[in-house]
């Protein structure tokens, strides 16, 4: 715990001062949805930035500890934003009202824009140069809000997470997607699995075929491949005007997988 908190405060040291008591740390920034923490890069901007989501039971302070990748994406100019959930009754930790047929007690996808906004105008960020991304619940939502809403944000980067059953049928219009999951997931299996008897994650290649299809890609299989050392992609990149789809598998289990930021950087950069 010592040598996480050395590199937390290393972090936040290199990371300059989002503004007085508002965004890093224990002091988030507040809307009246919620509340949110950021970190920006030391260089003057205006930045690019990352909104991440965070998975069931996490939080935005959490999320920025993540030391490896917000290390990479502060490096590469990149701002880290880091929304936070709604509180759970009786337990730490925070969750998503992800799915749009179940009832909600907040209206995500607007919390999560209004973030977007506020700290755009607040820190001098691009808003039309922000990837949102999410881990595992976090994944689902970042998944549905893309669905329903495409021009939200430039890309989107769900990982270990995507749609519950049954699968949307069609999205409101093309996006610019990069999934990526792990080979050996066991809490959000490849193939999905029940949580309830009438919950179910989702099968991701069903998601697939969903982003395809919203997409209008020319062919079901992809049309170009690429392997390193960590990941073997799949790309769609015959797609109608403003689509793209790429898959990501890595060899672990439900993480965020080490080199992932760099990876997603990379595809995001090389976008039209």
């Amino acid at each position: 715990m010592m040598i996480r908190g050395a590199i937390v405060l290393a972090l936040l040291l290199l990371a300059r001062a989002a503004s007085a008591g508002c965004g890093t740390g224990e002091d988030p920034c507040a809307l009246p949805g919620g509340t949110y923490h950021l970190m920006l890069p030391d260089d003057s901007g205006p930045h690019p930035a990352v909104v991440v989501l965070h998975g069931y039971g996490g939080s935005g302070a959490a999320t920025l500890t993540n030391a490896g990748m917000v290390r990479t994406l502060l490096a590469r100019g990149y701002a880290v934003i880091a929304p936070d959930g709604q509180k759970m009754a009786g337990r730490a930790g925070r969750r998503w009202d992800f799915h749009p047929d179940r009832t909600a007690t907040r209206d995500e996808a607007g919390f999560i824009l209004s973030v977007a906004d506020d700290a755009a105008a607040r820190f001098a960020l691009r808003r039309d140069d922000m990837l949102l991304a999410g881990f595992s619940v976090g994944g689902s939502m970042v998944s549905y809000l893309a669905c329903q809403n495409p021009d939200a944000f430039s890309a989107y980067a769900p990982i270990g997470g995507s749609f519950w059953q049954p699968e949307p049928a069609l999205c409101a219009g093309p996006v610019r997607l990069l999934h990526t999951h792990g080979w050996t997931d066991q809490v959000v299996p490849l193939e999905g699995r029940a949580i309830g008897p009438d919950f179910r994650q989702g099968d991701v290649f069903q998601s697939l075929h969903t982003w395809r299809k919203t997409n209008g890609c020319s062919r079901m299989q992809p049309d170009a491949f690429a392997t390193d050392e960590a990941f073997h992609l799949r790309r769609w990149t015959d797609c109608a005007p403003g689509g793209r789809l790429d898959f990501a598998l890595h060899f672990g289990g439900h993480s965020i997988p080490a080199g992932w930021s760099g990876l997603a950087l990379d595809w995001f950069e090389a976008l039209p």
